[in-house]
């Protein structure tokens, strides 16, 4: 069986669409309130190495948690980066899925999702 744990913000439209994406398929996966449980410091560590082509791609930059940050992100150290995110679940890009504890895709694109499940 494939492990998927799903952040996600139940007022977030493009949450619930990537939801509703896996129930069709009938994939079993952990959903978990992102804002009362952001990821664990470990799936934080696995999304900035893998999208460490630009650190900013894994924060919610159109949220307004992030616009009255007004932070310059490229001038964090990953440390600064894993505190910040782990003090507000509402700047982190969402949905934040992990599959079998190795691949984290952020937000929701069919296409990306079916790549990676079908």
């Amino acid at each position: 069986m494939k492990k998927i744990i799903l952040y996600s913000y139940l007022k977030c439209s493009t949450c619930r669409k990537a939801a509703k994406w896996l129930e069709r398929r009938d994939f079993e996966f952990k959903l978990i309130d992102i804002v009362k449980e952001p990821p664990l410091v470990n799936y934080l560590n696995l999304a900035l190495k893998q999208y460490s082509d630009d650190k900013k791609r894994i924060f919610n930059t159109r949220g307004q948690a992030f616009k009255k940050l007004n932070l310059d992100i490229y001038g964090l150290s990953r440390e600064e980066i894993i505190k910040l995110l782990l003090s507000d679940g509402k700047l982190i890009k969402r949905p934040f899925l992990i599959y079998q504890e190795e691949k984290i895709i952020l937000g929701f694109n069919e296409i990306e999702y079916a790549k990676q499940f079908i």
